[in-house]
């Protein structure tokens, strides 16, 4: 016998294996995905197959699930029932509060500019509140000589390493022009 913690997310699942996130204490499934980083208080819930990822916080009554990603600076926060689930994402610093329900393949951002990697992955540049610009890729949370740094690593001179340095760099310098007049 195991002793194996579990919470029942009120989805018609009944109760399955979860943990309390070490930053706020909020539920989060086994199956789900939680950065350390990232802050879960003590009435949100993360479920499914969803990912909170960077210094993305879900608070208040809100909860992420199904295949839904929240990353960035996003917040899914309210004293309301605010949900993002099925294959939606919340990223930058967006917000989605009170009893606002974010699904389907619904993407929310303040992004400035995305673009597509050949096999599908979405890069997106935007501006933190502090000033920090930052390079969002699935749950990757980057400033630019970061996600350089890590494609080269992790890519090298494969196509898709090449591939993502290329959008990166194009990213910047298009980020670089958004105030020209």
């Amino acid at each position: 016998m195991t002793n194996e913690t579990k919470y029942d997310f009120q989805d018609g699942n009944g109760p399955v294996a979860a943990h309390q996130h070490p930053n706020g204490g909020g539920w989060v499934a086994d199956t789900a995905y939680v950065d350390l980083t990232a802050y879960v208080g003590p009435d949100a819930r993360v479920y499914g197959n969803a990912k909170v990822c960077g210094n993305a916080k879900v608070c208040g009554n809100a909860y992420v699930s199904g295949n839904a990603k929240v990353f960035g600076s996003a917040r899914v926060c309210g004293f309301g029932n605010a949900r993002v689930c099925g294959n939606a994402k919340v990223f930058g610093n967006a917000q989605v509060s009170s009893n606002a329900e974010v699904y389907g393949n619904a993407k929310i951002t303040n992004t400035v500019l995305t673009a597509n990697r050949s096999d599908g992955y979405t890069f997106a540049i935007f501006d933190e509140a502090d000033g920090t610009t930052r390079i969002t890729a699935g749950c990757r949370f980057f400033t630019i000589p970061e996600a350089i740094g890590h494609w080269t690593k992790t890519r090298g001179d494969t196509k898709l390493g090449l591939e993502s340095i290329a959008i990166v760099k194009y990213l910047e310098q298009m980020h670089s022009l958004k105030d020209m007049k």
